[in-house]
């Protein structure tokens, strides 16, 4: 009997020590068998869900920026360094290369540590139920809810390890980890704290970054720089432990400081921003449209699905033009300002009135995003405008750089007035090309994009295309015409008779066509449209891929159309292409993340002019820089190689433009107000060759600096056939400019 009674009692003891581990077990098994409880399928572990950043290529392979909701780039094992995996293992589970998802020695060290108080025994959770745990939404769970996610992350670390071998499980770790700071994935990590490539950092920098998977938040370098040195020592003192590092280096590198090169990941910085926002909202938004991802069937994200986008853009030159708008624009606006404190209406003109200006203040307000927040809130016009006349705190943009100051909206909208604004891009002729591409002064404080998406009047630099008819008919360069007012009749009304600049100079005398368009003389220009009319003028720029609006009228022979950067420079390359015109291209192929390629871009081209007629209208160029207004590249800024070009200065200086050819590259400028009545007082300062060509020579004295580019000085090649068309004008012209010399500066309206 009491031998019965004590083998119930050892059953009933086995029974309690033993059914927590029974009812794990089941437990186990029915997330395993997903009875009741649901898990990632199969196919999402070997392809797991991860939000991957859209990476743009610069031609030269240089990021030159991401798309993203997560910054995250993967990497392969092989592509990380191995003081990164060697810390990694020393630091949160020396016994990875041993278990097989779940370390059963760790664990028991960890229950015993919780039983007894003891902090040396370590966490039980293995690098894979890590990762397991990354698998999981962040959310608040009962204490029960708590129990049953842990036992599905040893499910899923075990299914890991089946799946996955030990390297790509390290791997997988580092990219999936948030490492703070839009730092998602160790990539991102190594760029954003030290500016460099995950495969190339020191001992020192590996440990830090691994030194944050304990706890982020708590070793965050940036706002916790002591406490996160400290767990980087702990690190490093762990890989001395496992064998991993001396103890002499170690003692050399634990009072070394962080080291941070703290590079934070912004739309607005990095190199050509305007680009890359133009290629994100007109260009890949509606290419995304139109393209199905088939692992998700539907269109592709550009923030989620990790595309890869090959450029055009020279990350070498996108430095140098960014640079050179940088230098001149920096002199320029100090210039503006000097002006502005003689101006009463600063900045705007001394002509405009205080109505006008009321005008163009209110227009710009209801423009705001805090003026439509505002409307929104339902306030009237009286509320609104009171609003904004309020002094509030905020940052504004300068010269100096960001300057926190107390000024009210409405005395903000006329202080960015007074900024001066450009657009340059460059492209290379043989192939339309974009090469660099820079929309502004500063993209987080003026993100109006002044290349593709900014219209304005181009003056003279439309000339070319008027002249570029006479060529084409046959018309020599050295065809002389009596430099005298003509007018054109217009049906219903007054006749158009435009001036010259320079009022009567020159009138009567025989001049050529280079030498009329060097000197940008506005009735020769008059003259050449009257012998073929505006719409076949039209036309030909339809041809040459400018879709801007253009009015049919004769005044469109001295610039008044609104035309964009872009459009000009693709125009004007097709004379430096031998005719024909190349439509512009800025992106080669984009990738999936697995490097498939989704599509390739090739550009259109139609053959405007034959190769000898593009020769001479190239030759009619070469006389603005050799002699006429773009004269200065060659006495100011040293360039001596063949250029053709043609500067643009519109009416009251308000727009200043420099279009300059090279055989290797074309490129173009344009400089002015955000309002047309913002501008230089007198033409010295406001014509193009002082606002814009020195973009274009800064920009050209860069690159033919650097040989890496390999853009060369060489002339424009003459073609073979050129029959007996005439190009040497000097005879002619040497008596012109001895009696009427061409000055620098620009013969507009």
């Amino acid at each position: 009997m009491a031998s019965n009674k004590n083998s119930k009692f050892i059953a009933l003891t086995w029974l309690l020590v033993w059914s927590p581990f029974l009812l794990i077990l089941s437990i186990i098994s029915l997330i395993s068998f997903e009875i009741f409880f649901d898990l990632p399928s199969v196919a999402e572990l070997q392809n797991p869900k991860s939000n991957l950043a859209t990476v743009v290529y610069s031609s030269d392979m240089k990021i030159l920026g991401k798309y993203y909701a997560e910054n995250r780039v993967n990497v392969k094992y092989y592509e990380l360094d191995s003081n990164l995996v060697e810390a990694l293992i020393a630091t949160e589970d020396a016994r990875f290369k041993e278990h097989s998802g779940v370390d059963l020695k760790a664990l028991g060290r960890a229950v015993f540590g919780a039983l007894t108080g003891s902090s040396s025994s370590g966490g039980g959770s293995t690098l894979s139920q890590q990762l397991a745990k990354m698998m999981f939404p962040r959310e608040k769970l009962t204490k029960f809810e708590t129990v049953i996610r842990k036992l599905k992350e040893w499910v899923i670390a075990a299914r890991l390890e089946r799946n996955y071998t030990k390297d790509e499980i390290l791997a997988m770790y580092l990219n999936k980890f948030d490492f703070l700071h839009l730092a998602v994935g160790v990539k991102s990590a190594a760029q954003i704290y030290f500016n460099r490539s995950q495969d190339s950092l020191e001992i020192q920098q590996a440990a830090m970054l691994i030194g944050m998977a304990k706890n982020p938040s708590l070793f965050d370098p940036i706002k916790r720089p002591d406490a996160t040195k400290q767990r980087r020592n702990v690190v490093m003192n762990q890989m001395v432990k496992y064998g991993y590092l001396s103890e002499q280096k170690y003692d050399s590198l634990k009072n070394l400081p962080l080291g941070l090169s703290y590079h934070p990941e912004d739309h607005n910085d990095g190199p050509a921003p305007y680009f890359r926002e133009y290629l994100r909202e007109n260009y890949l938004r509606e290419w995304c449209k139109n393209h199905i991802n088939p692992e998700t069937n539907k269109p592709y994200n550009i923030y989620k699905d990790g595309l890869r986008i090959f450029t055009t853009i020279d990350m070498r030159m996108q430095q140098y033009a960014e640079e050179a708008v940088a230098e001149h624009m920096t002199d320029l606006q100090k210039q503006f300002n000097k002006e502005c404190k003689t101006k009463r209406n600063a900045p705007f003109a001394w002509n405009v009135n205080k109505e006008q200006i009321q005008n163009i203040m209110i227009s710009s307000m209801k423009r705001s995003d805090r003026y439509r927040s505002l409307k929104n809130m339902g306030l009237s016009s009286e509320q609104i405008m009171e609003e904004f006349k309020k002094p509030v705190e905020m940052t504004v943009y300068s010269l100096r750089g960001e300057i926190d100051t107390i000024m009210s909206p409405w005395d903000s909208i006329r202080y960015y007035k007074s900024f001066l604004h450009t657009g340059f891009v460059a492209i290379e002729p043989s192939t339309g090309y974009v090469k660099a591409w820079v929309g502004g002064v500063n993209h987080k404080h003026f993100k109006f994009d002044h290349v593709k998406v900014g219209r304005r009047q181009v003056g003279s630099t439309f000339k070319p295309f008027v002249y570029a008819l006479a060529i084409q008919e046959g018309y020599s360069p050295c065809y002389q015409v009596p430099n005298v007012k003509t007018c054109i009749e217009i049906p219903g009304q007054p006749a158009w008779c435009p001036e010259n600049s320079d009022g009567a100079k020159g009138t009567g005398k025989m001049v050529t066509l280079r030498y009329a368009l060097a000197g940008s003389i506005n009735y020769v220009t008059a003259w050449v449209m009257k012998q073929f009319g505006p719409e076949a003028v039209i036309k030909l720029v339809r041809r040459l891929g400018i879709t801007s609006p253009i009015e049919s009228v004769p005044s469109i022979a001295l610039g008044t159309p609104d035309i964009s950067v872009f459009e000009m420079v693709a125009a004007n390359a097709t004379f430096a292409n031998k005719g024909t015109h190349i439509e512009p291209t800025f992106v080669t192929r984009i990738e999936d993340k697995n490097g498939k390629v989704l599509e390739e871009f090739f550009p259109n081209s139609d053959e405007v002019f034959s190769e000898e007629r593009a020769y001479v209208m190239i030759q009619l160029m070469r006389g603005v820089v050799d002699y006429g207004t773009g004269a200065r590249l060659r006495f100011r800024y040293g360039l001596k190689n063949e250029i053709a070009g043609k500067t643009g200065t519109t009416q009251n200086n308000a727009d200043g433009w420099f279009m300059g050819l090279t055989p290797d590259l074309a490129a173009g400028c344009w400089t002015g107000g955000e309002d047309r009545s913002i501008h230089f007082n007198s033409t010295n300062e406001g014509q193009g060759a002082s606002m814009a060509l020195p973009i274009w020579a800064k920009f050209f004295q860069k690159v033919y600096a650097d040989p890496s580019l390999k853009v060369s000085k060489n002339g424009f090649e003459k073609p073979q056939n050129m029959g007996n068309i005439e190009l040497d004008c000097s005879k002619y012209d040497a008596e012109t400019e001895k009696e009427n010399p061409i000055q620098d500066f620009d013969f507009e309206n």
